[in-house]
């Protein structure tokens, strides 16, 4: 950041020099005018613009984990369909071949009963309705038709269920698609704007990082009890994954984003909670005050619910921020993200 040093009083020996540099000041406001504007000369917009980046981010990441998710559950259920379908279709073979050897042998011993005849064509359901009328069928073939035209139904059910679940999935890809995309833009711009910076206005940067990672490390947490038991075997499954980096739409073990850290802490604690932050925020009892949280309760933050970490005790939170940080310990006062509730988790 630039220095914000009070300048020293003008001398008349200045006078002339100032008096140049205001009328080029304004001869240049006049030419960019009608131009792009020119980075900000102490470069403390880009900062806050790569922050607001940043979090963006992070909300569409969310959003592409929603979408993830749902498209994951579409897909096993599309998988399941198909391998019942598979399931019913043999079984409808099978019993096809029945009915057709019993065809066959009638027809070796002198000829094919006609309700066998218009079975074996291709529409067999409007037969199976008139020869009943008619009496033509004996018992046993009138049972196997019945279990034939049943089983027949429950495959074409299965299958306008198995399209109707396809078109979803690709509903939910698409979408998967474009949050991908919305995110690698922002973060695209936020390098963008970064790379205009001078080195040393980066390593300034990069310092503040560092500087909060070892922040973390020295955080003092307390010793308060977890509300519960597998809050407090999440809580020790999230610990130890501090200094792990923040990577987008990730689950662990070895990178995260902030609702992959709770769900697979969690996971560890044998638990299955949902895998965003918006469904996480309804995922246990909710807790609408700071002061009686306790460490392994979930901290719902931001007004739009994208962000979720632990409560760590001593009002901190663990969590994986944002791009380019670690998970780490941060005090909540200090997050710059608002706190809704927390959630805790029997």
């Amino acid at each position: 950041m630039a220095s914000h040093r009070r300048p020293k009083q003008s001398g008349p020996r200045y006078t002339g020099v100032l008096t140049v540099t205001a009328a080029a000041a304004v001869v240049l406001s006049v030419q960019s005018a009608s131009a792009d504007p020119l980075p900000d000369p102490n470069k403390k917009g880009v900062k806050a613009q790569v922050d607001r980046l940043y979090e963006q981010a992070t909300q569409a990441t969310e959003k592409y984990n929603g979408a993830k998710e749902k498209a994951d559950k579409l897909t096993k259920q599309v998988d399941t369909l198909r391998d019942e379908a598979a399931r019913k279709q043999g079984e409808l073979n099978k019993l096809r071949d029945r009915i057709g050897a019993v065809a066959a042998g009638q027809y070796r011993s002198g000829g094919l009963d006609p309700s066998l005849q218009l079975f074996l064509s291709e529409d067999p359901d409007t037969y199976l309705e008139k020869a009943s009328a008619l009496d033509r069928l004996g018992e046993q073939q009138t049972a196997a038709l019945q279990q034939f035209l049943s089983q027949q139904r429950a495959l074409q059910q299965q299958r306008k269920e198995a399209s109707e679940k396809l078109r979803d999935l690709g509903a939910a890809q698409k979408e998967l698609g474009n949050r991908k995309t919305e995110i690698q833009g922002k973060l695209g711009e936020a390098q963008r704007l970064l790379n205009t910076l001078s080195a040393k206005e980066r390593a300034r940067i990069a310092e503040a990082e560092d500087r909060a990672n070892r922040d973390s490390a020295r955080v003092e947490l307390g010793n308060e009890a977890s509300g519960s038991e597998r809050a407090a075997s999440a809580f020790a499954a999230a610990k130890s994954r501090v200094g792990m980096p923040y990577v987008w739409g990730a689950s662990g073990p070895s990178s995260f984003d902030c609702s992959g850290l709770t769900s697979w802490a969690y996971r560890q604690a044998g638990v299955t909670i949902p895998r965003t932050s918006q469904s996480q925020a309804s995922s246990g009892a909710r807790i609408n005050s700071l002061s009686a949280l306790k460490p392994g309760d979930l901290i719902i933050m931001r007004s739009d619910l994208s962000h979720v970490g632990f409560y760590a005790g001593n009002g901190q939170i663990l969590h994986a921020p944002k791009p380019g940080a670690q998970v780490r310990y941060e005090s909540i006062a200090r997050s710059g993200m608002p706190f809704m509730w927390g959630v805790r988790i029997d």
